[in-house]
């Protein structure tokens, strides 16, 4: 018998139609996959379960949850199956996350208001589950708020707040997506196991096909609302009847073409030079006094990038990455060393005085609509950077320059009068990268840019980004967990632990022969389709 029964799910939103005569089912104690590109309606599927849709949804078909028709369930009665018979990892941690609670508040919560128990029993079950999702009381007390964690690190305290009153169902909407590989093998076996004891089903919705062929049982394919193949994961995935199928199988081994242009031969500058750079935290009062020293975000890092060159940066979640790149880009101060970016020391300037280095490089972030201001159109947003000229343009040069930066990443004029949520994930993602080059940069530092897009999408903004590294000579900082992405588009990586740089050199050398304890974990952990694909199916025999 089902755990979940979804027959013939057809949703519209107003007149448009969104979801058509879905069929899925998920049984006690099975992993069932839900793959697509962005916009394939993978979400709503979930959130049609949860009853969490958006207003001018309408329905038809059946869902079922142990034998409880869904969309004929009240509100108050779904408050009740929400968290104890039916939970919901969501993708965006800090969106899920309340900014005014701790984490221990947050996770005892649901324990508190289904179970009945008492706030130091509730407490006490939240430090359990935080410490079986990777967040040990020693490092991270029940008192720590979202923003004393990094991106991975609350995704964690998500899944334990889904996973905390062991509900018959747990759907997990891109779970590993903020996760460094080696924290994903954890969570994924965490997952798997919680399956297993409590032969719990669970729907996970991913575009990585490589996690989804080694988690799941079976997999349903969608593709613009509609189911195009599913079966077992092996066999779905091996035979690719379907074309849809075999693009995206394509898409997740993708490897950008990189011309090296005349300008990157000739090109032996240092673009950017770290020396001992240092970051200290001073943390909560209480554990200054109890430790009697600082945090060490980063410690005594030193490297150098050449004009054109794309390097990787990776290493585990809260190792020091994004710290790291706060104070390139002048977006925080380092407690010791220096930065010098074009033969300029940039780290002892003032606010006002930074406007020359900042011209010169720019950011591309992991979550584009949050790096956006809604209320704002394309074009104010792509042209937000151009204050750093040294001569402010015209109105009509500045829209030109727009023209020409959205032209550069495969968008056209027109967009410039649209807002950020008429576009797609991968298309925001674009006009992140439009707004980046407008200042024609020396560096960008992108962190994490593609670990949020479906495979499809990725694969055009990875040779988008290999791209414009070619014609423009631009050099990327690459801040990433995903060692594929840092095979396919750059030439060295530098891999960091614990505050500091443990490895570095050319990219296939490191991650075909990693010496590092840090990389050989890293390289170990790393999900690979063909791999996952050939014991998947010797497992089914």
């Amino acid at each position: 018998m089902s755990l979940l029964e979804i027959d013939n799910l057809s949703l519209n939103i107003g007149d448009q139609p969104i979801l058509k005569d879905i069929d899925i089912s998920v049984a006690p104690g099975e992993i069932m996959g839900l793959v697509g590109e962005s916009g394939s309606g993978k979400s709503l599927t979930a959130l049609t379960i949860m009853q969490l849709l958006p207003f001018g949804a309408h329905t038809t078909g059946r869902v079922t949850l142990g034998g409880i028709d869904i969309l004929a369930t009240d509100e108050e009665r779904m408050c009740l199956l929400r968290g104890k018979e039916v939970g919901m990892v969501f993708q965006e941690p800090m969106t899920a996350l309340n900014p005014l609670k701790t984490i221990g508040e947050q996770v005892a919560e649901g324990i508190r208001w289904h179970n009945r128990a008492s706030r130091a029993e509730a407490e006490e079950q939240a430090r359990i589950m935080l410490d079986r999702v990777g967040l040990p009381a020693e490092k991270f007390p029940l008192s720590r708020y979202p923003h004393e964690l990094s991106g991975g690190q609350r995704q964690r305290v998500v899944i334990a707040i889904a996973c905390a009153l062991k509900p018959k169902l747990l759907i997990a909407d891109e779970p590993t997506t903020a996760l460094d590989v080696v924290l994903q093998v954890q969570i994924l076996d965490l997952l798997r196991d919680l399956v297993t004891e409590n032969r719990m089903g669970l729907l996970l919705i991913s575009h990585d096909l490589a996690v989804v062929t080694e988690m799941t049982d079976r997999i349903t394919i969608l593709r613009r609302g509609e189911v195009l193949e599913a079966g077992k994961t092996a066999e779905t995935l091996s035979r690719q009847r379907h074309p849809y199928t075999r693009q995206l199988a394509q898409a997740s081994m993708h490897v950008p073409q990189r011309p090296v242009s005349p300008a990157q031969e000739k090109n032996h500058t240092p673009l950017l030079v770290v020396e001992s750079l240092t970051r200290d935290y001073p943390g909560s009062r209480t554990a200054w006094l109890r430790h009697g020293e600082p945090l060490r975000a980063v410690d005594n890092v030193s490297f150098s990038m050449l004009a054109g060159q794309s390097t990787a940066l990776v290493g585990r979640s809260g190792c020091g990455k994004s710290t790291l790149a706060r104070m390139i880009l002048a977006l925080d101060r380092p407690s010791a060393g220096t930065i010098r970016f074009r033969d300029e020391t940039i780290t002892d300037k003032r606010e006002h005085e930074l406007k020359l280095a900042r011209r010169g490089m720019q950011a591309v972030f992991q979550d584009p609509y949050g790096s956006f201001d809604p209320r704002q159109k394309v074009e104010r947003l792509v042209t937000e950077p151009l204050h750093l000229l040294e001569k402010a343009p015209s109105r009509t040069e500045r829209r030109n320059m727009a023209e020409d930066a959205l032209a550069e990443v495969g968008l056209i004029p027109s967009d410039l009068d649209k807002y950020p949520h008429e576009f797609s994930g991968g298309q925001r993602q674009r006009l992140s990268i439009a707004r980046a080059i407008i200042t024609r940069p020396k560096l960008v530092v992108a962190d994490e840019p593609v670990s949020a897009l479906d495979v499809s999408i990725r694969a055009q903004i990875l040779d988008l980004l290999a791209d414009l590294n070619s014609r423009l000579g631009i050099a990327y900082l690459f801040i990433t967990h995903d060692l594929t992405v840092a095979r396919a588009i750059t030439d060295d990586v530098m891999v960091m632990h614990a505050g500091r740089i443990v490895e570095r050199g050319a990219t296939k050398e490191i991650l075909d022969h990693p010496q590092s304890e840090a990389a050989q974990a890293l390289v170990a952990a790393a999900p690979d389709l063909h791999r996952a694909l050939a014991r998947k199916l010797q497992e089914q025999g």
